[in-house]
């Protein structure tokens, strides 16, 4: 007979999403269980935002030296430091400063592979076999994702964003299949470290979710660094030869033109970053009436949909909802605070009053609406999202074209962010655009987005007013610091008529 373990909570997954789940739910006496078959900190910590942002950070830095007049004596990179300090980022993936923190923090780490078996009941295959365990409470499904690969790339040994991340190595020749995040931010790392780059877009443009402005900044900013861009291109036969990948690429013909004769590219590697999927294919959720491998639907308390009994929850990219760590984690807090208040009494655990977030009781749960804490209502209103090439680009809320699919009536209303007076103090050839999406009826900004060197660290304030609705005539009065970039605010509220 297999052993029986039980818990108030069982959370799934590990990950930075599954920590913080995990965290909160068991700050009102729950006993709280983490599953995980691989490194604890999950995808962020060691295969993506971490050790892809410490790749990036080196050039960024050297473009921007390189932009001052008056800077001396700077070089290129030192390719095998940039490698070295990318590892420390990703704690030469060892995971053990997760484990202390997870073991610190109260909690249950179980090793192994989670499937759901019935309504609270899950089997965990790991080192030491298979063990049965129970959830008193709540069950959360924190899996995140997995990237997917075409067939055509089947037999060839394709990187991944998890190779792309970890490889020792620097290819000479690098393509890059897809046109996304991973996309353009490998294409960038891997032509600072002196690879020669070509990216291959099956789509019209690049970052084909930001504003169309934006991906056209990016693919110049590409082109003038020599990687080579090719939209309209599908990969449709690979092979590899020894060392060497060979690319059956056809083109699509514009308006007017005729067939495009297919044309062979020939790497080292090639990056396959076409997109992720939910990772719920292997979870048993087909034992409580959902389907393998498509996105495990939840509301905005992130309880599951479709699983009677509300005891199954999800957070994280395995809901479709979400594709970055950031927002994971805000899901991560409502779900974790969701639990926390509905099933605190029947936590076998004595409570620690300093730990409990106020207001986290279940009449306050019970009674939440929109924009408490309870609630993911970021989720469909207000998400960031920053793509650290060089330019980078960051948006919160909508684009123009989801507002037209909204109904949403929009002033659009734009500005050059080289001609800031802080700008041109950063860079005499500042490059960058500033746009913001008004709500015409309500008078509130409803979406922003900016291109150019550093914009990441300008996204905050634009979240900030989306997400608390500050009228303009309100915000014409959050006066910003000179010479700052930051000035372009002022700047935009102008353009709108301020």
């Amino acid at each position: 007979m297999q052993p029986v373990q039980e818990y108030d909570v069982v959370v799934v997954g590990a990950g930075a999403v599954g920590e913080n789940v995990a965290d909160r739910a068991s700050r009102t006496g729950l006993d709280v269980a983490l599953v995980d078959a691989e490194l604890v900190g999950g995808e962020c910590s060691y295969w993506a935002c971490m050790p892809s942002k410490a790749m990036l950070r080196p050039g960024d830095v050297l473009a921007a030296a390189r932009a001052v007049p008056g800077v001396r004596g700077v070089e290129g990179l030192d390719v095998a430091a940039v490698l070295a300090r990318r590892d420390e980022v990703a704690a030469h993936w060892d995971d053990s400063g997760q484990v202390a923190w997870v073991e610190g923090a109260g909690l249950t780490l179980l090793r192994g592979h989670a499937r759901l078996t019935g309504e609270r009941e899950l089997q965990v295959t790991g080192p030491a076999g298979d063990v049965r365990v129970v959830a008193r409470c709540a069950v959360v499904l924190a899996t995140g994702s997995s990237a997917v690969v075409p067939d055509a790339f089947a037999d060839v040994r394709p990187w991944t964003s998890r190779e792309a991340t970890s490889a020792q190595q620097v290819p000479a020749r690098l393509a890059v299949v897809g046109g996304g995040v991973v996309a353009v931010e490998m294409a960038t790392a891997y032509a600072d470290l002196g690879a020669q780059v070509e990216v291959l877009v099956r789509g019209d443009r690049l970052l084909p979710r930001a504003e169309p402005f934006a991906g056209e900044a990016v693919l110049a900013a590409l082109v003038d660094r020599g990687v080579r861009v090719s939209t309209g291109a599908s990969v449709t036969q690979a092979a590899r030869h020894g060392d060497e990948v060979r690319l059956r690429v056809e083109h699509r013909g514009g308006p007017g033109e005729g067939a495009v004769a297919p044309r062979e590219v020939v790497a080292d590697e090639v990056l396959v970053a076409t997109g992720r999927r939910p990772r719920s294919d292997d979870l048993g959720v087909e034992h409580v009436g959902l389907v393998p491998g498509e996105p495990v639907e939840v509301d905005d308390a992130l309880q599951v949909q479709g699983v009677p009994g509300g005891w199954l929850f999800a957070a994280g990219d395995v809901t479709g909802r979400t594709a970055t760590t950031h927002q994971g984690k805000y899901d991560a807090r409502v779900v974790g605070d969701v639990i926390a208040a509905r099933f605190a009494a029947r936590g076998g655990k004595p409570v620690d009053a300093a730990r409990v977030p106020r207001g986290v009781t279940r009449e306050a749960e019970e009674g939440a609406g929109a924009w408490s804490r309870f609630r993911a209502t970021a989720d469909v209103a207000a998400v960031p999202q920053v793509v650290f090439g060089r330019p980078q680009v960051a948006w919160v809320g909508m684009t123009q074209e989801e507002a037209a699919r909204a109904g949403v009536d929009v002033d659009v209303v734009g500005y050059e962010i080289g001609d800031v007076a802080g700008a041109s103090v950063t860079d005499p050839a500042y490059r960058g655009r500033a746009q913001v999406l008004v709500d015409r009826e309500r008078d509130v900004l409803v979406g922003a987005t900016f291109v150019g060197p550093d914009v990441a660290e300008m996204l905050h304030a634009a979240t900030v007013a989306v997400v608390g609705e500050v009228p303009l005539d309100r915000l014409w009065h959050a006066v910003p610091a000179y010479p700052t970039v930051s000035e372009v605010w002022l700047r935009l509220l102008e353009a709108a008529g301020r």
